[in-house]
C-alpha cells in the first residue's frame, strides 16, 4: 500500500493489514508463498510420494485428472528462499530428474490481506494450509487470471461492491462445504502477468466446476476479466500441514 503524505512525499507500506481485533488494527508483514509444480511422465507415483515426504514433508501432491501420467506439487513456505533451496535439491534429483517439467502450469503466489479479516494471522499463514491439506477435501482445481486495466481505474467503492458481489459467491460455497477457496496474488511473479492464482478444494470435483460457472455471471468476471488459466485439476494422494 502506497500513501501520499503532503510532507513526506510517498509513503510506502508493504504491510498486511486486517480489521480491528479488540479495538486494535491488525497488521503483519508476514505472509505465505504457496507454489505448484507440474510434471508428467510418471509412471510410479509410489517413489515420487516416498521422495517428498522425505524432503519436504509439508506439501500436497495431487495426480492430474487430466495426464494420466501428470502429478503436481504443491509446497509453501513464509520465505521464499524455499523454493530456490529445499525444493530446488527435491526437484533436480531423482525420482523428478525422470520426469519432464510443465513450465506453463507452475503457479507461485502470495496471501493477502483485504483490510477486513478479524484474524489477520489466521487468513494468512493457517487457513490456505487447512484448505489444501483437509483430507475430507482432496479435489482441487488451480488457475491464474488477470483482470483488465479498466478495473483499476474504477473507483473504490465501485471495486468494492464488484468484490462483493464476486466473495458473497465464494462464501456461500464454502459455508454449504462445496467449495473452498485459496486467493493468492501473484503480481510479478509469474511469467505471463498475471495477478492471482486461486485454489479450489473440496470433496467432490463437481462443484468445484459449479462454483466457477457461477462465477462467470458476477459483473467481475463478465466484464473484468482478461484472462483465466491453464486450469490444473488433480485429486491429493499426499497431504500433510
Amino acid at each position: 500500500m502506497a500513501d501520499r503524505h503532503p510532507d513526506e512525499g510517498l509513503r510506502i507500506d508493504v504491510r498486511e493489514h486486517g480489521g480491528q481485533k479488540q479495538g486494535e488494527p491488525q497488521v503483519l508483514d508476514t505472509r505465505l508463498f504457496m507454489q505448484l509444480q507440474v510434471y508428467t511422465g510418471c509412471r510410479a507415483l509410489e517413489p515420487i510420494a516416498e521422495a517428498v515426504r522425505a524432503a519436504i514433508p509439508a506439501s500436497v501432491l495431487y495426480q492430474d485428472v487430466n495426464d494420466p501420467c501428470g502429478l503436481g506439487l504443491l509446497t509453501w513456505a513464509t520465505d521464499p528462499i524455499h523454493f530456490v533451496t529445499r525444493m530446488r535439491a527435491l526437484l533436480c534429483a531423482e525420482p523428478f530428474a525422470r520426469l519432464t517439467h510443465r513450465p506453463e502450469l507452475t503457479m507461485l503466489g502470495r496471501t493477502y490481506a483485504s483490510g477486513f479479516e478479524p484474524d489477520l494471522e489466521d487468513w494468512l499463514l493457517r487457513r490456505p494450509v487447512r484448505a489444501v491439506t483437509q483430507p475430507a477435501w482432496p479435489w482441487a482445481i488451480w488457475y491464474p487470471l488477470r483482470r483488465t486495466g479498466a478495473f483499476a481505474r474504477l473507483p473504490q467503492a465501485e471495486q468494492g461492491a464488484i468484490l462483493r458481489e464476486h466473495g458473497a459467491i465464494g462464501r456461500a460455497y464454502g459455508e454449504a462445504d462445496l467449495a473452498h477457496d485459496i486467493r493468492l496474488a501473484c503480481y510479478g511473479l509469474d511469467v505471463r502477468d498475471n495477478e492471482f492464482v486461486i485454489g479450489l478444494t473440496g470433496a467432490q470435483l463437481q462443484p468445484l466446476s459449479h462454483v466457477i460457472q457461477t462465477m462467470r455471471r458476477t459483473r467481475q468476471t463478465s466484464e473484468f476479466i482478461q484472462s483465466m488459466g491453464p486450469f490444473f485439476i488433480g485429486h491429493a494422494v499426499y497431504q500433510r500441514p
